[in-house]
């Protein structure tokens, strides 16, 4: 009898390594596609080839393909020779920063290679749960017109029907996404309306601060990650603007590895979902720093300016209200203080064994 498989697109990072650990671990074949453009935006530091290795090493039935999601006839040919069960697609030009510096890139990556799975999906596997990893950033700065109130250590929502976050009914129109967040954009509709418009299974899954062990965090994008390193090196961190009272939630890549499965599982109809920690796993840019002072036992070094970032959130947290009514079943198995250690220890271990800092 012929093994479940599965499509997995960027499966070298963060999300997509963790889809693959989780599904090859629940006995599936599992096909992936990387190409290692992280480390074309963003250095060596960005490189996935060790986490690659890790996979190639670890699962027997994981198999790699030096692909890359522009190249249309080559996500065709990879698609109709294979023809997975289900598509979970990571691959992104992941930063809101760069996306400026790299706009055909950005673009290309984002908007035109999410089309060509889609494509290639409808033409040979047309039934197939179609997962696409979407972002907060489709809401663009609209989320900072909601009034706030400052606290002592953050910004938080003043209105009661946001007080548990922001819903998938939010506007995305009228607002300020930066490029990444427009192609972004571009690609989550045309993900329901493969779904709407072709009656396929596909859902776009709107992420806030994604996270875990294997993040190859730097500086313009994984900032949880980024900041853990930062900590653990003594390095400088720079925060920018809101007093350092800007808020995020948290997920860590096996929930996110763990709601794709409920969603195979139970597919509908090009859904969306917004996903990540919630109000209870949000934390402030000064809260992290406590937290991770109080782990580590080191001070937190950093700079501010009071320049922010455009188009940037002052809060974001996802309203979980939606995804946990479709399936009940799923719900967060790791909390901000469990993530926070397991970055910790695991970015410790890495950087001691490349020698990157002084102990």
């Amino acid at each position: 009898m012929k093994k479940k498989n599965i499509l997995v697109t960027g499966s070298s990072g963060l999300i997509g390594g963790e889809v693959v650990s989780f599904f090859s671990d629940n006995g599936y074949e599992v096909d992936g596609i990387d190409n290692n453009q992280r480390e074309v935006f963003f250095g060596a530091a960005g490189s996935t080839r060790l986490n690659q290795k890790r996979l190639l090493d670890k699962f027997p039935f994981f198999k790699h393909h030096e692909i890359d999601i522009r190249h249309r006839q080559n996500v065709l040919d990879l698609i109709k020779s294979i023809r997975p069960q289900a598509i979970i697609h990571t691959a992104a030009q992941p930063s809101h920063d760069h996306s400026a510096t790299v706009p055909f890139d950005d673009f290309d990556t984002n908007a035109t290679g999410t089309f060509n799975l889609l494509e290639a999906a409808r033409q040979y596997c047309k039934d197939s749960p179609f997962i696409h990893l979407s972002t907060n950033k489709v809401y663009g700065d609209g989320p900072n017109q909601i009034t706030l109130v400052e606290k002592e250590t953050r910004w938080d929502y003043a209105e009661e029907k946001y007080l548990n976050g922001i819903p998938e009914i939010f506007s995305i129109d009228q607002s300020k996404h930066s490029l990444f967040g427009a192609s972004k954009v571009a690609a989550d509709i045309m993900v329901q309306e493969y779904g709407r418009y072709f009656n396929m299974p596909t859902c776009c899954l709107r992420g806030g601060c994604l996270t875990g062990p294997n993040h190859r965090g730097v500086e313009l994008h994984g900032f949880l990650s980024y900041l853990i390193k930062c900590n653990i090196q003594s390095k400088k961190y720079i925060v920018y603007g809101y007093k350092a009272k800007q808020v995020r939630d948290n997920i860590h890549s096996w929930d996110v590895a763990s709601f794709i499965w409920h969603f195979i599982k139970s597919p509908r109809i090009g859904e969306v979902y917004n996903l990540g920690g919630g109000r209870k796993d949000s934390i402030s840019m000064m809260e992290a720093f406590k937290l991770i002072e109080s782990i580590s036992g080191k001070p937190m070094i950093f700079d501010y300016t009071d320049k922010a970032r455009l188009g940037d959130h002052i809060v974001y947290y996802s309203d979980l209200s939606k995804i946990q009514s479709h399936y009940p079943a799923w719900d967060i198995k790791y909390d901000l203080n469990s993530i926070f250690e397991e970055i910790h220890k695991s970015s410790y271990e890495e950087l001691n064994k490349n020698h990157d800092f002084d102990i």
